[in-house]
């Protein structure tokens, strides 16, 4: 059997191939659906997907072995001039495990950022966004901390989220030991990641904390209590299926979570107004797309500076195919500008 890395090689070569050959490699024809086109390399990766057992199939322990070994095969290096740091914060239930990107070109006016990554809150590590935190850290000049939260089964809604916030919180408390300046940090996170992210901005001003410099949500899940539009057209998207959702939120929330909860749907919150500054993301072919798109349209809305980004021929989890599709690399670089375009603002 071929090693991993010679794996990548082959699939990376396979990946070079033109696009009509890669369409027609991945059961021919061009992939149209509510009026965008799929992008050939991520068409190759749902074709190929559809040989592998569905996640809903797996135990929660298989599904994160299996996504581990999935996100390792798509991933790019890491940036070049960033250099990483282990660290293990205090949070509610014992250490939380985080890992710090600092990039040599950092910026000692740009707020830190605290990042939180996919999984529905049952998959994922810090491993599933470490190539996308090297751009995000060079490309916004920030430290870019990532947090390794507990996730479901074994530690369900909200212990993931009250994990997050202690990093966030922990963070806005040390922003000297990264030459940052002391200001609250940005909060960021994809997917799951950015429904925490929505959260935590949310709380600081349910609580009267400082409001976050920033928050960053890329196809954010804001909403788990009701049904939009492209929970149908995309229903049977890779790598996100409906079916998939249904997984990941039966594993997450216990008997007594209530879908409606602001922690869990921040867009049940009803007054949007006074929150952090937002750069939000989309992906085209993703049951989450229409989501994301609403709550930026009402955070606009309620008078919150909102920069937002639809990217129409990606799907979800676009952040850990930057080594696999080069659409995909171009959209985390453009977000993290944004960011960067963002922090700028808040400087002028």
């Amino acid at each position: 059997m071929a090693s991993d890395a010679a794996q990548k090689t082959i699939l990376k070569l396979i990946l070079s191939l033109p696009s009509p050959i890669l369409r027609a490699m991945s059961g021919g024809g061009v992939v149209y659906k509510g009026g965008r086109t799929l992008d050939p390399r991520f068409q190759f990766f749902a074709h190929a997907g559809k040989k592998m057992p569905p996640m809903e199939s797996l135990s929660p322990a298989e599904a994160v072995a299996g996504s581990a070994k999935a996100f390792a095969a798509v991933q790019g290096p890491l940036e070049p001039g960033v250099r990483t740091e282990s660290l293990s914060i205090e949070g509610p239930n014992g250490p939380v495990p985080c890992r710090a990107y600092r990039p040599e070109n950092q910026d000692a006016d740009a707020p830190l950022i605290v990042y939180a990554h996919m999984g529905g809150g049952v998959i994922g590590d810090l491993e599933a966004c470490h190539a996308f935190c090297g751009i995000l850290a060079s490309i916004a000049r920030t430290v870019v901390i990532s947090v390794d939260y507990r996730l479901a089964p074994d530690h369900k809604f909200p212990a993931g989220l009250e994990d997050v916030l202690a990093a966030y919180r922990w963070a806005r408390d040390n922003t000297n030991r990264f030459g940052a300046p002391p200001v609250a940090p940005a909060i960021g996170g994809d997917s799951m990641g950015g429904n925490f992210s929505a959260v935590v901005a949310q709380e600081m001003k349910r609580k009267g904390e400082p409001t976050p410099a920033l928050q960053l949500l890329i196809y954010p899940a804001v909403d788990v209590a009701s049904e939009t539009p492209s929970m149908t057209t995309y229903a049977d998207a890779y790598p996100l299926t409906r079916s998939v959702m249904d997984w990941f939120m039966g594993h997450y929330m216990g008997a007594d979570a209530d879908p409606a909860d602001p922690r869990l749907s921040p867009d049940k919150t009803a007054d949007l107004s006074g929150l952090a500054p937002a750069v939000i993301a989309t992906a085209g072919f993703d049951p989450l797309v229409d989501q994301g798109q609403a709550y930026a349209q009402r955070l606009q809305a309620a008078g919150v500076p909102v920069l937002y980004r639809c990217y129409d021929s990606l799907a979800h989890g676009f952040t850990a195919f930057t080594g696999a599709i080069p659409a995909a690399d171009g959209a985390c670089r453009e977000i993290a500008g944004l960011v960067r375009e963002m922090f700028d603002r808040r400087a002028a």
